[in-house]
């Protein structure tokens, strides 16, 4: 039986999930496996089915030149228990049913990291057939991290890859395994990891001193998708150690675990490395490079490709083309393995590729879900509406993550630094860890200050390097319009540049920088920025030129949540989100009557807010709190832009519904994808529009990222 590839509207693979762990500290290689089982189409797991095994390590590597013979040992441990053989079959009888391939994913226990030395990749199905090389079966390891990051995925056209050639001058010199490490032949893997990449943007650091460790942490620093690494390594007293370079090009030996600091001190870190590496690369038992996957995905990042063993340079560079061949196709990780491991099926090695992740969707990109319901149809209507004027975009912090991160990420660094006392899922709340940091420092504007300071320090680590001379210890304000606009002559297509190039009198911000008026400025209009006055601290003189109307050519953009310059307007504890909300409902007659008619009567465009903020959630109330919001069927319709994020809302249906409903009843539109994608998929559409209107209703759009 043959499996067609997954598609972007596949909903999902059959998931047999094997969990093994530790059944007694005191009982050495017994370990307690259990397996749970999904089907397409429903939400939870069966009930799992457990059983117990005993892995005799020193009985395995009695055989490990003996592939067959290896592969058949760890299979027969594996299912020695009648009930877990039988579970197995179950659900790849199942699988085959619905003619889908078996997602399996193979859990080792954190407590049991011994495990990961086995070779899992020789596993036979219990007639005696491969696992790693039949495309019925996508197996992964799987692995649980305790990083709350979630994991941003970017559309294809924006990958960038980032691929390291270490062959240090001197490597003869050392001979980890019994054997002297010799040259990479440099221009030969950069040409094969380039083919392999196919369109994908590559940044190469290749030898010659270049591929240094912290020539690397401060590339990722701009912000790389896959990092291709490709180096000698060894296992040196049980630990990994990889053969880097040092400035001068010679041997710089780096433990395993340096690597993984460095790395996780990163604000964003790659979806996907790939530890490629041939003949003298790895260790007979396990290699060094498949040592470190663990590691890496412990840390935080979402999925490893690794070789675990002396792998032949023809059977590298022949997974790696059809690995990233097929991984082209659909962005499926586990699914592009199990094809390219099957293209190499006839070879010894062919099981020495491993894959860790912790992706629960394995996805390395997105791709907008193109599910009926959810599909964004209303593009006529929104083109006429921005023709019209009759357009407004809210803009949120998504639209900023490239500057200065997520908030999730600074409350992450936040709760680091404070010792936030509560949940572990709360980390990542910053109005919730900001109002933690104002009680206990019994300081209110303590965690405004703070977040200056830290936007400044992070803008001059990330950028710094990329900063004129004389820039480089400017304000936070000055810093992000240099990057912005250097931003911008690399991208024709930058959101605030598209957004500040339409016809439209009105944008609302809830960002604590302002971009919007540069990218206004640089197309030759006059902005208007206004701030707020959500609370008595914000003086009344912010809001100048109140009756004035906004056009085109003088538009306004108006800070709903303040700005940094302006301390004491900024919306950031949970106490500043209910203040808010309080301020503008009894101060309505504050609100400039230009921003009052637009979010009455205008489509509003949400760009860049994750579905379960605090500021989608506020804002969203207070414009359904407004007086005008309650005209009945004056209201516009509303369409709702998703950024589907691993680890977020990943049903459009389910999404549309909650909205309609939070809505409180208005048609609800959605776009799957990410903001990048919404905003190129706008300048295109509007950009081949013919200057004719139509009568098409109107949608109110918003976005989350």
């Amino acid at each position: 039986m043959t499996f067609e590839p997954a598609t972007p509207t596949s909903v999902r693979y059959p998931e047999l999930t094997i969990q093994i762990a530790r059944q007694h500290p005191d009982v050495r290689g017994a370990y307690r496996v259990e397996l749970s089982f999904t089907r397409p189409g429903t939400s939870a797991p069966t009930e799992p089915d457990a059983g117990q095994a005993m892995f005799d390590t020193a009985r395995l590597n009695e055989v490990l030149n003996d592939v067959d013979e290896y592969g058949a040992r760890l299979t027969q441990a594996l299912f020695a228990d009648p009930g877990i053989q039988s579970s197995f079959e179950t659900a790849y009888a199942l699988a085959a049913a619905d003619q889908l391939p078996l997602r399996l994913r193979l859990q080792i226990d954190a407590g049991a990291p011994e495990l990961h030395e086995l070779r899992w990749e020789t596993v036979r199905d219990l007639h005696g057939s491969s696992l790693a090389t039949s495309e019925q079966i996508l197996l992964s390891r799987y692995l649980r991290s305790p990083d709350w990051r979630s994991v941003r995925l970017q559309p294809e056209s924006q990958l960038r890859a980032l691929v390291m050639i270490a062959s240090p001058t001197g490597l003869d010199q050392y001979s980890p395994e019994g054997a002297a490490l010799q040259p990479l032949d440099v221009p030969g893997e950069l040409e094969r990891a380039t083919q392999a990449l196919g369109e994908i943007a590559v940044t190469s650091l290749a030898s010659h001193g270049a591929a240094r460790l912290d020539a690397l942490t401060r590339e990722l620093r701009r912000g790389y998708d896959v990092v291709y690494l490709v180096c000698h390594g060894a296992l040196v007293n049980g630990h990994p150690r990889l053969y880097l370079e040092n400035e001068i090009g010679n041997v710089a030996g780096v433990n395993g675990s340096e690597l993984i600091q460095e790395l996780a001190q990163l604000r964003q870190l790659p979806s996907l490395v790939v530890l490629a590496s041939c003949e003298s690369a790895g260790s007979g038992a396990s290699g060094a490079l498949a040592a470190i996957g663990p590691l890496l995905a412990r840390v935080g990042v979402p999925s490893v490709l690794a070789m675990q063993g002396k792998v032949s340079v023809q059977t590298a560079q022949a997974f790696m083309e059809q690995f990233f061949v097929e991984l082209r196709r659909d962005g499926q990780l586990d699914r592009a393995v199990a094809v390219a491991r099957a293209e190499v099926k006839a070879r010894p090695d062919a099981w020495m590729p491993v894959l860790f992740t912790r992706l629960s969707s394995g996805r390395l990109w997105s791709t907008p879900t193109e599910i009926s319901d959810s599909r964004f149809r209303p593009w006529d209507a929104l083109l006429n509406h921005i023709e019209a004027g009759q357009c407004t975009p809210v803009l949120g912090p998504g639209l900023i993550e490239f500057l200065l991160g997520s908030p999730r990420e600074v409350a992450n660094r936040w709760a680091d630094r404070y010792r936030f006392p509560m949940a572990p899922q709360d980390r990542q709340d910053l109005p919730q860890v900001a109002q933690f940091l104002a009680v206990e420092l019994e300081d209110p504007g303590f965690p405004r200050t703070e977040l200056r300071k830290y936007l400044q320090e992070e803008m001059r680590e990330r950028y710094g390097d990329q900063l004129p001379e004389h820039l480089r210890g400017a304000q936070l304000d000055v810093l992000v319009h240099e990057v912005w606009k250097q931003r911008r002559e690399h991208d024709p297509m930058e959101p605030h540049h598209v957004l500040a190039s339409l016809p439209l009198p009105i944008y609302l911000s809830t960002n604590p920088v302002d971009i919007l008026a540069t990218a206004l400025s640089a197309v030759d209009k006059k902005p208007r920025v206004e701030l707020c006055c959500w609370n008595d601290e914000i003086e009344w003189s912010s809001a100048r030129g109140r009756e004035d109307r906004p056009d085109e050519q003088r538009p306004l953009v108006y800070h709903l949540f303040g700005q940094m310059m302006r301390p004491e307007s900024l919306v950031l504890t949970e106490d500043d989100y209910f203040d808010y909300l309080i301020g503008v409902t009894k101060r309505a007659d504050l609100i400039p009557p230009p921003v009052v008619r637009a979010w009455n009567e205008n489509v509003l465009l949400f760009l860049g807010f994750p579905v379960d903020s605090w500021s989608f959630r506020v804002l969203f109330r207070s414009i359904m709190n407004q007086e005008g919001r309650a005209r009945g069927r004056k209201k516009p319709h509303v369409a709702v832009q998703i950024d589907p994020a691993e680890g977020g809302s990943v049903d459009p249906l389910r999404a549309r519904q909650y909205l309609e409903r939070y809505f409180q009843g208005e048609h609800v539109n959605i776009y799957w994808g990410s903001t990048e994608e919404f905003i190129r998929e706008l300048w295109m559409r509007w950009q081949q529009r013919s200057g004719s209107a139509s009568s098409v209703g109107a949608p109110l759009v918003g976005a989350t990222s």
